[in-house]
Order: C-alpha cells, then sequence, then structure tokens
C-alpha cells in the first residue's frame, strides 16, 4: 500500500465512524446550509495573483510544518495579504487539520474557503457545506467516473465550488464534466512525494478554457507563478512556502505584492 491507499482506507473508517456520530439530517440542520457560497473560480477569473493560500500543520512528506499558530490569525492574514481563497486541511491523522479548523477560519473571514479533504463519500460534502466552506476539493486518483460525477453534482447542488485535482492525463481525460469548475493539477506525486512543475505545463493544453486552471503544490517563487500564467494558469495554491514562516499573512501580502508588481 502506498501513502494515498492507506489515507483513503482511514478515510472509509473515519467516515463510517462520524455517520454514526453525527447524521445526515444532522449536519443538514446546520444554519450554514442556508449560507450563500463565494465562487472561488469567479475570484479567481478576475484576479491579478490568483493565490490560494493554505493553512496546513503537517503533512506526510514534511512531517511538522507549522504548529504553533492559531488558524483565525492566518486566514485573516491571508485576507488581509489578499488572497483570493484559503485552502484548509481537515484531516486530522495525516496532516494535523480538523473540521473545527474550517469554521474558525469561516468566522475570521469572507474569503472564499476550499475544504482540503479526501472525500470518498458524500456525506463529507455536506460537512462541508455544514462547517462554512465555499469549494471542496475531488481527487481524480482516488475516485472514479461516475463517482466524480456523483459527488460534484451534489457539490453543485449545494451551491459548492468544486475543484478537481489530476496528476496525470489519465485523470484529466476521465474527469471533464460540466459539474467542475476548475482543474487543478497537483505537481507532486502522491506515491512519490516528488515535484515537478512541467507536470502543469504540460497538462494544461489538454484542460479545455471552460475550466479555471489551478497549478498546485511545489510553488515557491514569483518565478514559477509568471511562467505559469504563461501556461493559462489562473490559480496557484500554496502552504508550506507560507506556513513554514512564522507570520504566513506577512509572507502571503509580500509574495502578493511581488506577483502583480
Amino acid at each position: 500500500m502506498n501513502i494515498l491507499d492507506k489515507i483513503v482506507a482511514d478515510k472509509r473508517k473515519e467516515v463510517d465512524l462520524k455517520k454514526s456520530l453525527i447524521t445526515l439530517p444532522q449536519l443538514e440542520a446546520s444554519v450554514m446550509m442556508e449560507r450563500t457560497s463565494v465562487s472561488l473560480a469567479e475570484v479567481l477569473r478576475k484576479s491579478n495573483s490568483g493565490i490560494i493560500a493554505e493553512h496546513k500543520r503537517r503533512s506526510p512528506s514534511k512531517s511538522v510544518i507549522n504548529q504553533s499558530l492559531s488558524v483565525q490569525d492566518v486566514a485573516k492574514g491571508y485576507a488581509d495579504a489578499g488572497a483570493c481563497g484559503m485552502s484548509v486541511l481537515t484531516d486530522g491523522k495525516y496532516f494535523g487539520g480538523s473540521l473545527d479548523d474550517l469554521v474558525l477560519a469561516r468566522a475570521s473571514t469572507n474569503i472564499p474557503i476550499l475544504r482540503k479533504e479526501f472525500i470518498i463519500d458524500e456525506y463529507q460534502i455536506v460537512e462541508a457545506k455544514a462547517y462554512g466552506a465555499d469549494v471542496i476539493l475531488l481527487i481524480a486518483a482516488i475516485l472514479s467516473k461516475e463517482e466524480i460525477k456523483t459527488l460534484s453534482e451534489l457539490a453543485k447542488g449545494l451551491g459548492l465550488d468544486v475543484l478537481l485535482e489530476v496528476h496525470n492525463e489519465e485523470e484529466l481525460e476521465k474527469s471533464l464534466m460540466p459539474s467542475l469548475d476548475m482543474l487543478g493539477v497537483n505537481n507532486r506525486n502522491l506515491k512519490s512525494f516528488e515535484v515537478d512543475l512541467d507536470i502543469s505545463k504540460t497538462l494544461s493544453k489538454k484542460i479545455p478554457d471552460d475550466f479555471v486552471k489551478v497549478s498546485e503544490s511545489g510553488i515557491s517563487s514569483v518565478e514559477a507563478i509568471r511562467e505559469l500564467k504563461e501556461f493559462d494558469y489562473q490559480g496557484f495554491l500554496i502552504g508550506e512556502n507560507f506556513m513554514k514562516t512564522d507570520e504566513p499573512g506577512e509572507s502571503a501580502k509580500k509574495f502578493i505584492e511581488k506577483i502583480i508588481a
């Protein structure tokens, strides 16, 4: 089993347990279900920077990144920096995140929030809406074409944006459907954790212009973003680069200023 298989196996157990603790009707009773989501795709289309800044405490590839900061401070910092949106990791076992992080981020900012999670079940999409997310992530590597269709259509029905993440051409081909808003290319191989920006460059030609193109992982310089913009990318998901500093918001601010200068 590679790390991705392990994460998914654990996630299935976790979701089954959650369903027994909080029922779907209980989730659907959340006041957040009535909230009108903010479209990250629309914000990215109009933005000069395209930065989606991530809150991430740790990861399987880097172990601890930053455990000491409050989510509220990070969220406010990213919003003040002019980030287009914020990505919040909610996986506990491998990334040190939680749904509480999503709630605290939502209470601290009005910018679009992406629930970054290994989504394998419709329950998690209702959960994302109930806890204040505007956007969900679907990962093509762990879902069939039918699952992508079912999950993305449910998300759209709840007013959520959908970011679909791919790693190669095969995943991309099975994923193109109208219920997606953004196509994200992950430059990190989830099996080996190696990073290569050429993945984004190669796949960009194969992504139709109907979708907002987002490049994810391994982006640490303004030069890399300028390069990727030449390939029609409008969104750039950056986590470690900001989170490894003492003040992620300030780091994001300086980074964004350089992009739009």
